[in-house]
């Protein structure tokens, strides 16, 4: 019998509940069985479950425990994604919506009953409504995303980042510090090859959600979740929101806690 995991560290900031696991593997896992307890009770009650899920290295764990769940009914899924940068296609290698398709839809047990990805080749605005209208017509029931180096959430970066968006998507150019991240995770070889713009969920769409689970692994992500989680709430700081938000739960591991005081 393999050893058992120690168990996570929980406590609330603010109405925001927080766990702290041993390492990410032990976070992945986690979150997958809380999200799939999400998708059973929506399709408990409505026969469907609409989902939003985010890309990058910090998801890479929860969607490998997720994928590998037999109790996920997909056939009864209909999926979104956050973010894509505009002028990138769906084959380009850091597309947002390749990552989607590589490491879910292609993934899943059975097809899932939807799937829908946004086009960064189409005219931003009219994408921007087309999906506006999508989410409108599916309201969330769980989104699962990260955070982001600099506090952000998809890519609503302290620049552009509003509590109080009127839009559910829109066109926002990004800061240097989530073009950055991208080098660092190993999407694009140089800062120049990363596009300047993209098209995002915004900040109220994402936490209207039923149930909002964020991941966030890695000692790289610490100065953000220090600043999230005792600085002022602000959008300086987006992830900062989450502590308003009590149907919000958020994983770290003992990296991205490891600048946080012990009072907390």
């Amino acid at each position: 019998m393999p050893p058992s995991r120690p168990q996570p560290r929980r406590f609330n900031v603010d109405r925001l509940r927080v766990e702290v696991h041993a390492d990410g593997g032990a976070l992945g896992a986690a979150v997958s069985t809380a999200a799939a307890a999400a998708v059973a009770d929506a399709i408990a009650v409505r026969g469907v479950a609409n989902v939003m899920f985010a890309t990058g290295n910090s998801q890479l764990e929860f969607l490998d425990a997720f994928m590998a769940r037999p109790d996920v009914d997909w056939s009864r899924i209909v999926g979104f994604h956050m973010d894509e940068y505009i002028g990138i296609g769906p084959d380009h290698p850091a597309s947002f919506a390749r990552y989607i398709r590589e490491r879910i839809v292609e993934r899943a047990s059975v097809p899932p009953r939807a799937f829908h990805l946004i086009d960064g080749l189409t005219d931003p605005a009219a994408e921007a409504a087309r999906y506006t209208a999508l989410l409108a017509a599916h309201p969330l029931d769980l989104v699962c995303m990260g955070v982001g180096e600099n506090g952000h959430l998809a890519f609503n970066d302290p620049p552009f980042a509003r509590f109080d968006d009127p839009v559910d998507l829109k066109v926002v150019t990004l800061d240097a510090a989530s073009r950055w991240q991208q080098v660092g995770e190993g999407h694009f070889p140089d800062i120049d090859a990363v596009p300047e713009t993209a098209l995002t969920v915004t900040v109220p769409a994402l936490l209207r959600a039923g149930v909002d689970l964020v991941a966030a692994p890695e000692a790289r992500k610490a100065p953000a979740i220090l600043a999230a989680l005792t600085g002022p709430i602000t959008t300086e700081c987006p992830a900062s929101i989450l502590r308003e938000t009590p149907h919000a739960r958020l994983f770290l591991d003992t990296g991205s806690a490891s600048r946080l005081p012990p009072s907390v």
